[in-house]
């Protein structure tokens, strides 16, 4: 798989914190970070000790997950452009342990059901040897986001 995670969504670094996806299947998708020590949110977090905070680690899985969906459309025939995935919920977050700067863990999401448009999962991150870090359930809508369609209409 070595097209870039940046082809399916719209994150970018300093804010794309999914290096690669290493696998996938109809209904999950699993992804590959390392967190690097010369990111500037651990000179605050903690300065002498630093820790990657628990939201961002939430923001791999669910970056995890707009891949997972932007992988699926793109197989259903959408256009590239066609919108991105939108965070509506997020619920039973467990945090269970802490990842340093150097750490590389595993990111997995897996669909549950779709409702009307929003698509459930249920997402986890684990150490390169197993170890569980963290586990969260979400909902995602794919959506247009509104400054795309009005640059869309401008066009037009």
């Amino acid at each position: 798989m070595s097209t870039p995670v940046t082809a399916f969504i719209p994150h970018r670094p300093p804010f794309l914190f999914v290096d690669e996806i290493v696998s996938e299947t109809p209904d999950s998708l699993t992804a590959k970070r390392t967190w690097r020590a010369e990111e500037d949110f651990y000179k605050g977090h903690y300065p002498n000790a630093p820790i990657t905070p628990g939201v961002l680690l939430c923001e791999a899985v669910f970056q995890t997950g707009a891949l997972f969906m932007a992988r699926q459309a793109l197989a259903a025939g959408a256009s590239p452009d066609a919108g991105v995935p939108l965070l509506s919920k997020i619920s039973d977050v467990r945090f269970r342990t802490p990842i340093y700067p150097g750490d590389t863990v595993i990111i997995e999401v897996k669909k549950k059901e779709v409702i009307g448009g929003f698509t459930m999962m249920s997402g986890s991150i684990k150490k390169a040897d197993g170890t569980r870090v963290l586990s969260v359930d979400f909902t995602v809508a794919w959506k247009t986001p509104e400054g795309q369609q009005a640059q869309q209409q401008a066009q037009q």
